[in-house]
């Protein structure tokens, strides 16, 4: 696909996906089976080639076999995460051994095995495009943002609660931005983490409910009973910003 059938298609409602796949015999049932279930395809037959089609195309998803020629699917699947969060879904042989904490810590979303169910490999391909949207909060540096009673002025780095200005530590006011540009959306325990303290964060993870409870305390009524962040058990927080009285 060239650029200008690129354009064409981001008005377009259907994914594109890159099929990393040199075997002709897979390529060709999942292209018609694909289409059908409302995907546009893309397909590179070795490693490099891949690179080449991602950088041409910018896909919506990546179906990468680990056996390919020229370069291996993990090394694709390295340098794909290099320049992109596109959600990539591994393919392997059952007779192939897979390291899947390997593929994990490369940045794969899911794998797959050889023969494998197109229905199977369709809910798994939009499970991880669900994911990938939840997982990309909204942020606008520069605006002021408000809501339950929080009032954050992201330039002047001030915070005020119910008309009263809070002082916040440096990653409780990004916590709190965060948490309010998405406010009525849940936020999984990863994604705040990556975005607040960064993706090579290795420290203990429990610092980020040590800084919701600070901030619990700062903001809520009353912080043994919080009502604007709540905890989605099991997978992260929420900021419910309370609908005004009709």
């Amino acid at each position: 696909m060239t650029p200008s059938k690129k354009a064409q298609r981001s008005g377009q409602v259907r994914p594109l996906v890159l099929v990393v796949e040199d075997e002709e015999s897979f390529v060709d049932a999942l292209r018609v089976g694909l289409d059908r279930e409302g995907f546009d395809v893309e397909v590179a037959i070795d490693g490099v080639q891949a690179l080449e089609v991602f950088d041409a195309t910018r896909p919506d998803l990546i179906l990468l076999d680990l056996m390919l020629p020229k370069l291996s699917g993990i090394d694709v699947c390295r340098r794909l995460r290099e320049r992109s969060e596109v959600p990539i879904i591994v393919v392997s042989a059952k007779s192939e051994e897979i390291d899947t904490v390997l593929l994990l810590e490369m940045g794969a979303d899911d794998f797959v095995t050889k023969p494998y169910r197109l229905r199977e490999l369709v809910a798994r391909m939009r499970a991880v495009q669900r994911r990938r949207v939840s997982a990309e909060p909204r942020v606008d540096v520069g605006a002021t943002i408000e809501a339950g009673g929080v009032r954050l002025e992201p330039e002047t780095r001030r915070c005020y609660v119910r008309g009263e200005e809070v002082k916040l530590r440096r990653k409780e006011f990004e916590l709190l931005q965060l948490l309010l540009a998405n406010a009525g959306l849940v936020l999984t325990r990863e994604v705040l983490i990556d975005r607040v303290w960064g993706t090579d964060y290795v420290g203990d993870t429990k610092t980020l409910d040590v800084h919701v409870k600070r901030l619990r305390a700062l903001i809520e009524q009353d912080p043994k009973s919080p009502t604007l962040i709540t905890t989605v058990r099991g997978v992260g927080y929420r900021l419910d910003a309370p609908k005004p009285p009709s």
